[in-house]
């Protein structure tokens, strides 16, 4: 037997982290109006992976530089219904001074890999690469066909992504039913004895929003009662400032009972403040999906000191629980006041699906072939993904990009954050279980 016979064949586990470090190196920030500069190099990227091991990828670029990549794998069973995995390659910009690490750079240190993406979302980009790469190389077709979407847009809302291809490119996802992708499948440590995985089943619905205030234009030294900016600054003050109502949702409740059984105690939501105590660094991401959330984002007025602008406008990040579209709506326009003119600029859907059938069953299973203290549970999401334009397609999508995390590491605080990371050991995980999960499914 040769040498090469004998050498050890390269695994996904082996290379997970180089492929997530020159994902992060690809600077695909997205600052939403077509000015990033890596989102076809990094769908070019993807492609030439796939390629590698066989398959026969597509680009498709919406607008000059919004390159998304999609790939088909043939599986077992071609009869059975599909299974799409997909992942955008965009990030939010980062600036460069605020990190330990430069934020492009993909620097392996203290055990993770540091940069823009590294948990939003090109962790999950990396395990599904290194996954499949190796299962080709060795020949083990999936149970099912896999359908592969490695999307552009999807921090500015999927315009130029998913949304395009859902509706120019249907056809990529003939047979599919269901999906997985981003935010979900991290481990939540109770004890020793017991992690939660937080597996998506839901997510908040959005109204990113233009507010606009027109008053009398004029000169800064008069008395002046019709002020484009007092008045706005007065409204955008009592919405960042508002309470919205607790409304717990199917998922939510789901959650939160869950969580009390292997806490030993129950959790009331409606004592919002002792309920996100026990929450630890899931707080953030849990609290937020107790009510509908306004939060003031953008200001922008006048053009001179001396001069009194004719008008006054805001940008507001706007999420509404699934079910609660209306009445976030209407408190909104009781909070503004009628002077306030309320304009989407970009909105979209609340999803919820049940945690129920054969693929929770697999989720729940390749879990715990690798954390015997795995327990997966239903959650919902605050922000949004791309699940919300495949589900134009009738496709059911989960968040199911699992991490086994150390129960220091601050998760919710990665994402849009400074000193963004994912650690090695986790991506490793990831790639074990998503295998599993693969034959399961």
């Amino acid at each position: 037997m040769s040498e090469t016979d004998t050498a050890r064949r390269v695994t996904g586990e082996d290379e997970v982290v180089d492929l997530c470090r020159e994902l992060i190196q690809i600077d695909t920030s997205n600052f939403g109006d077509h000015s990033g500069p890596g989102e076809r190099k990094a769908a070019e990227y993807v492609a030439e992976k796939l390629a590698e091991v066989g398959l026969e990828p597509r680009i498709f670029e919406s607008h000059p530089g919004r390159a998304s990549t999609v790939a088909r794998i043939e599986g077992e069973d071609p009869s059975r219904p599909a299974l799409l995995i997909h992942g955008h390659t965009d990030v939010v910009p980062a600036n460069a001074d605020d990190w330990t690490h430069h934020p492009f750079s993909g620097e392996v240190a203290d055990g993770c890999v540091w940069g823009r993406g590294a948990v939003d979302m090109k962790d999950m980009d990396a395990m599904t690469l290194a996954v499949v790469r190796d299962r080709l190389r060795s020949g083990r077709k999936p149970p099912r066909d896999i359908v592969l979407a490695f999307l552009a847009d999807e921090e500015a809302g999927g315009t130029y992504g998913a949304k395009y291809l859902v509706k120019n490119h249907p056809d990529l996802f003939e047979g599919v039913t269901e999906a997985i992708s981003e935010v979900g499948g991290f481990s939540f440590t109770v004890s020793e004895q017991r992690r939660l995985y937080l597996i998506q089943t839901a997510e908040k619905g959005m109204h990113w929003m233009k507010l606009t205030v027109a008053g009398t234009a004029g000169h800064g030294s008069m008395i002046h009662r019709d002020n484009a900016i007092t008045e706005l600054s007065e409204a955008v003050a009592r919405l960042g400032r508002h309470t919205f109502p607790v409304r717990v949702t199917k998922t939510t409740r789901a959650f939160l009972d869950e969580l009390g059984d292997a806490l030993g105690t129950e959790l009331d939501p409606e004592n919002m403040e002792g309920t996100l105590a026990r929450l630890g660094g899931i707080a953030k991401l849990i609290g937020a999906t107790l009510s509908n959330t306004a939060n003031p984002t953008q200001l922008g007025a006048g053009y001179k000191v001396n001069v009194i602008p004719g008008e006054a406008t805001a940008h507001v990040d706007g999420r509404f629980l699934p079910g609660f579209e209306e009445e976030f709506l209407a408190d909104l326009d009781k909070i503004l006041g009628p002077k306030v003119r309320r304009e989407d600029v970009h909105s979209d859907k609340a999803l919820e699906t049940s945690f129920d059938g054969a693929l929770v069953d697999a989720m729940q299973s390749a879990l715990v072939a690798e954390d015997p203290a795995a327990r997966a549970v239903p959650y919902m999401l605050s922000g949004g993904t791309d699940a919300k334009s495949f589900d134009d397609l009738g496709i059911r999508g989960f968040g199911f990009a699992p991490l086994k995390l150390p129960p220091e590491l601050d998760f919710a605080g990665m994402f849009h954050g400074v000193d963004e990371r994912v650690p090695v050991e986790g991506l490793k995980f990831g790639v074990r279980v998503l295998d599993r999960f693969i034959d399961a499914s």
